[in-house]
C-alpha cells in the first residue's frame, strides 16, 4: 500500500494545474518531504489520529449509518469538508473512505481474506468478520474503486456485487528509486552475498510460504548443492520459526537471513541474484515481480489469481502448494543459462510496458472519469 501511495501522489503531482487543483491531506509527517519533492500543495490535518479511530470504529456500522454518525461526530469529517473538494482519493483502503461528505474513490488491494481464509492472518473469525465491513463498504459506498487487475477487479464483483463499470484496474507499477539511484559504496560489504543465488524479499508471514519454500531448497540441493537462497524481511512474525526450520534441514549456510532491506539497497540484490522466487499465496498482484523485472532479474512465481496477468510470459509459474514444483522450476532455472537470458530479456520488455508515466495517465483517465459521472 506504501508503494502504491508513492506512486499515487506522483500522478496526482503531474496533473496540470489548469485541468484541476490538487490538494494532498495528510496526518503522518513522513510523508512531507514527499509532498514536497512533487510540488504539491498538501495540509496538514490536525484530527487525523483520533479521526482514524472513530472511522474504524464506526467501520462495523452499516455504510449509511456510519457516514450519517462521522458526519456528527468525527472532527476529521468535518476538517476534510472544510477543503471544500469535490472528490476525495484513498490510496490505502481506508475506513474513512466511504464515512466522509464529499464522493470518493477507494482502493481495494486485495480480498484475501475470502481467498485465503485458511490462513490466520487473513482469515480468523473477528479478522474475517472487519474485513468484510470495510470492503463491503469499500466496493459498494464509493464512487468508485481502483483495483490492482482485471483479476482484482473479477473477485470485487463476485464478492460484493459490485458493478463492473464502478471498478477501474489501475496496476502497480515498479518504484523508480530501483532504476534510478546508484548502489551503495558498501553494500558488497554489509551483506555479503553469495556469488550465485535465489532472492525471495517478504515479511515472515505464514501466507509467504517460506516453509515450502525451505523444503524445495533441501530438495535441490541434492542436485545443485551450490544453491542458495537470501530472505529479506523484518526478524518478526515466523521469522525464528523459519530461521530454526533451515537449521534443522542443515541449510544454516545455505540461507542468509539479511534482514530488513532499505530502499537503497533493493537494486542491488536483484541484479546479483540467479532469480526471484516468490511462493506466496496472496495476490492478485504482487510488486517485487516488476521490480525483478524491471532489474533484469528473472522472476519464479505462484500460479495464483492475477500473477500471469501481471508477469506474462516473463516469468516461470509453479503451484504453491507443491514443495516439487518449486523445486523443479528452481533447479531448472539455475542450470539453464539460455533460460535465463531469456526471462532477463522478457522481462525487462514486459516492464517497459508500463511505467510510471503510464500509471499517471491511467489515474488521470479515471479521475476524470469520476468525475464527469458525479458532476
Amino acid at each position: 500500500m506504501f508503494q502504491y501511495a508513492q506512486s499515487v501522489v506522483h500522478a496526482l503531482s503531474s496533473i496540470d494545474g489548469t485541468e484541476a487543483d490538487v490538494i494532498v491531506a495528510y496526518g503522518d509527517q513522513a510523508w512531507r518531504p514527499r509532498f514536497d519533492a512533487n510540488a504539491l500543495k498538501a495540509v496538514p490535518l490536525r484530527h487525523w489520529k483520533r479521526g482514524e479511530l472513530l472511522a474504524k470504529i464506526f467501520m462495523v456500522l452499516p455504510g449509511s449509518v456510519a457516514r450519517t454518525l462521522a458526519g456528527w461526530i468525527n472532527p476529521l469529517v468535518r476538517e476534510l469538508s472544510s477543503l471544500q473538494c469535490d472528490l476525495w482519493l484513498f490510496p490505502a483502503q481506508d475506513a474513512l473512505t466511504w464515512q466522509i461528505n464529499e464522493p470518493s474513490v477507494a482502493t481495494i488491494h486485495d480480498l484475501m481474506h475470502r481467498y485465503e481464509r485458511g490462513f490466520p492472518e487473513a482469515g480468523s473469525w473477528l479478522r474475517f468478520q472487519l474485513r468484510e465491513s470495510r470492503f463491503r463498504n469499500l466496493a459498494n459506498q464509493s464512487a468508485a474503486v481502483l483495483v490492482d487487475s482485471d483479476m482484482g477487479r473479477h473477485h470485487v464483483m463476485e464478492s460484493y456485487g459490485t458493478r463492473e463499470d464502478h471498478i477501474h484496474p489501475l496496476p502497480y507499477v515498479a518504484p523508480s528509486y530501483l532504476t534510478g539511484s546508484a548502489e551503495t559504496a558498501d553494500f558488497a560489504e554489509r551483506y555479503r552475498l553469495p556469488k550465485k543465488f535465489y532472492f525471495y524479499p517478504a515479511q515472515f508471514w505464514p501466507h509467504k510460504n517460506h516453509a515450502r519454500l525451505i523444503r524445495a531448497l533441501a530438495s535441490a540441493r541434492t542436485i545443485h548443492p551450490d544453491m542458495e537462497l537470501v530472505l529479506a524481511g523484518s526478524t518478526t512474525r515466523e521469522y525464528d520459526t523459519v530461521k530454526t526450520m533451515a537449521s534443522e534441514l542443515g541449510l544454516s549456510q545455505a540461507i542468509h537471513f539479511v534482514g530488513y532491506v532499505p530502499d537503497a539497497d533493493l537494486a542491488g540484490f536483484y541484479h546479483r541474484a540467479r532469480g526471484l522466487v516468490m511462493p506466496t499465496f496472496f495476490g492478485p498482484t504482487n510488486i517485487p515481480p516488476l521490480e525483478a523485472m524491471a532489474c533484469g532479474c528473472p522472476v519464479l512465481i505462484s500460479d495464483k489469481y492475477g500473477m500471469r496477468e501481471q508477469c506474462g510470459d516473463a516469468a516461470l509459474y509453479f503451484a504453491p502448494q507443491s514443495v516439487e514444483e518449486i523445486q523443479s522450476t528452481m533447479n531448472r532455472l539455475w542450470e539453464d543459462e539460455d533460460l535465463h537470458s531469456s526471462l532477463i530479456k522478457k522481462g525487462l520488455e514486459r516492464a517497459s510496458l508500463w511505467k510510471q508515466e503510464d500509471f499517471d495517465r491511467r489515474l488521470k483517465v479515471i479521475l476524470g472519469r469520476v468525475l464527469d459521472q458525479i458532476a
